[in-house]
């Protein structure tokens, strides 16, 4: 639970703010990748994706649990006021240990806090024509 008196944290919803989110700093981490990006205002807030790849719906949602957890736990002390935060799992994230994980968070927030970020990833190919991957819509 986040106590009274730390920043407000709200939740990211819109699609199009996951993606703005995507062109700020990017630190991967064995169990996650965080991506940090100012967001205009100065509210903290926190998203949180698990693609279909890490596992099934059980597996993906309780991973989901643990990255709120920490994330309630870490941004209020650690985060970057004004910022968006997403953190992204990873394969490996959901087998390792709580303890492990709010360390590599810390270190991670520290990081994006000085602006060292991992290199762009490479932009993905797509279908002949333009077309992004996806259903299109």
């Amino acid at each position: 639970m986040v106590p009274e008196s730390s920043p407000k944290l709200s939740v990211i919803r819109k699609r199009a703010d996951f993606l703005a989110a995507n062109r700020g700093v990017r630190v991967a981490r064995p169990g996650f990748v965080l991506l940090t990006r100012p967001n205009g205002s100065e509210s903290m807030r926190y998203g949180i994706t698990v693609t279909k790849k890490i596992g099934n719906a059980v597996v993906r949602n309780r991973m989901k649990r643990r990255f709120r957890e920490l994330l309630w736990d870490a941004l209020p002390l650690e985060g970057l006021a004004g910022h968006d935060h997403i953190l992204i799992g990873r394969e490996g994230g959901v087998e390792r240990d709580f303890g492990k994980l709010r360390e590599e968070l810390s270190m991670a927030l520290q990081r994006a806090a000085q602006g060292k970020g991992d290199p762009p990833r490479k932009p993905r190919k797509g279908k002949p024509g333009g077309k992004p991957f996806g259903r299109g819509r």
